[in-house]
């Protein structure tokens, strides 16, 4: 609506939606849902992961004149941390490096950004150093940043909680690819979801999502160590 009449109308609306497993909500509540509001022109796409971004972001978006969907995991509802009690914004396409390191670049954003952490610190006990960068937001999408972290490290790994068929992931992998081939020192692995309905039973719905564990071992897999 704002695109067609060369923006004369604006369209100033926040979808706020929850996301992601966890809670034993089986296949009809378990969703992340990121890489299909993505896929359509026209909308932001803004994924937090700790209170003071919430905040942050979500002032941005409702002052934005484009539709902006802003998704929330749902066990992260809860989280505490600082928050600034001052007028601040967070700009929506800006990353954050949660954690700067020279082997590998870590891709991830909302509840996901935690299991990077602890798996870092699992890493770095081995003498791995890894570059934890949350995302925040997927639409715009911080390249610069991106594009910075791979050439210093020229690994790259995507970690999401969504299934990894036509995944955010893949897009990310695709466009390096495309852009940035010449940093890669070996192909981006992506972490995500498996392919199947996100089952009820607590041991199945584990095995099911990443977790610490597995960023770790795919971090292994990725370094040949």
């Amino acid at each position: 609506m704002r695109y067609m009449p060369g923006g004369q109308v604006k369209i100033p609306i926040v979808f706020r939606a929850p996301i992601g497993a966890g809670r034993r909500n089986a296949g009809q509540h378990s969703q992340c849902l990121e890489s299909l509001f993505m896929h359509i022109p026209g909308l932001k796409v803004v994924v937090p992961s700790t209170p003071a971004d919430a905040k942050g972001l979500i002032k941005s978006a409702i002052r934005c004149d484009d539709p902006v969907i802003f998704l929330e995991n749902k066990l992260m509802y809860a989280k505490k941390g600082e928050v600034p009690e001052e007028e601040y914004t967070i700009p929506i396409g800006k990353a954050d490096v949660k954690r700067p390191g020279k082997d590998v670049t870590v891709l991830t954003w909302s509840r996901q950004v935690y299991f990077a952490l602890e798996a870092a610190e699992q890493l770095a006990a081995e003498g791995i150093d890894a570059e934890i960068i949350d995302l925040r937001s997927l639409v715009p999408m911080d390249w610069d940043c991106i594009r910075a972290s791979l050439q210093k490290t020229h690994h790259l790994m995507v970690v999401e909680e969504g299934v990894k068929r036509c995944s955010v992931g893949s897009e990310i992998a695709a466009q390096v690819q495309e852009e940035l081939f010449d940093e890669l020192d070996a192909p981006v692995a992506r972490v995500a979801g498996a392919n199947v309905v996100s089952p009820f039973s607590p041991p199945l719905e584990d095995a099911v999502f990443p977790h610490t564990e597995t960023i770790v071992a795919a971090v292994h897999k990725l370094l040949n160590k």
